[in-house]
């Protein structure tokens, strides 16, 4: 049976959305994978799908969704990406990682490049740690 993956942030719109695409990309035949959050909003950051189609890997499609849409007894790993208190609690059989992550779309910024470089920075960053886990993950 294949092992569950849960990213989490607050809005489930950037952060959480680029870490699940990256996730299918890179390691989807290995886990199930899904993001979700605390205080959902209604759709996925438009920055967040041009950074990602530029790496080749298209989230147009992804929802935001509230945790409570999921059956948490199916989650084996939860990884919080956000970087204080906000994140919810889960039932104490996941194992929970917290990979703390710069909010792109709270940047302050003075111009659309610089915003879009932020977002950059933030999906650079989690396609390492994604890498790291199909890397932790080899049976050889």
């Amino acid at each position: 049976m294949m092992k569950s993956l849960l990213f989490i942030c607050v809005e489930n719109r950037a952060r959480s959305q680029i870490a699940e695409g990256l996730a299918r990309h890179f390691i989807g035949h290995q886990y199930n994978v899904y993001s979700a959050g605390s205080q959902p909003t209604d759709r996925v950051h438009p920055m967040a799908v041009a950074v990602m189609a530029e790496i080749g890997v298209d989230i147009s499609s992804q929802k935001p969704k509230p945790i409570t849409s999921l059956d948490l007894t199916k989650i084996d790993t939860a990884i919080f990406l956000c970087e204080d208190d906000a994140c919810p609690v889960l039932p104490t059989n996941i194992q929970k990682l917290r990979w703390p992550t710069t909010d792109p779309t709270e940047a302050q910024v003075e111009t659309p490049e610089d915003l879009l470089r932020k977002f950059r920075k933030v999906r650079d960053e989690l396609r390492k740690r994604v890498l790291s886990l199909r890397a932790s993950d080899q049976t050889w």
